[in-house]
């Protein structure tokens, strides 16, 4: 049976969490889809992700700042999407609270 969810439904999440939630969508054998919601974290100081994958991102909803180490900051509202190839280490500077950020991240 095919069933249909809302990537807005934010119900099941719990509230006030210190942590970014990540759900995975779609997990096949060369691409992970995940929803993340962020409200108001951002990376810890010094930290870069370097990942193995290009990932594709969009954000739905809320703004966001990622810094890039070659290249500087950039600001991301809703509906803006970029592409991140492997190994080019990035950081998350800030996201919102009010609304929250929902991404889709798609890993390939």
């Amino acid at each position: 049976m095919i069933s249909v969810e809302n990537i807005f439904s934010l119900s099941e999440l719990p509230v006030n969490s210190r942590n970014e939630i990540i759900d995975t969508l779609v997990n096949a054998a060369n691409v992970r889809v995940e929803r993340i919601v962020s409200c108001g974290q951002k990376s810890p100081e010094g930290f870069w992700y370097d990942q193995q994958e290009n990932e594709w991102v969009i954000l739905l909803k809320g703004n966001a700042i990622l810094e890039f180490e070659v290249s500087g900051s950039i600001e991301l509202q809703a509906g803006d999407y970029l592409n991140i190839p492997a190994h080019q280490k990035h950081r998350i500077l800030s996201t919102s609270e009010n609304p929250e950020c929902v991404w889709i991240a798609v890993f390939y």
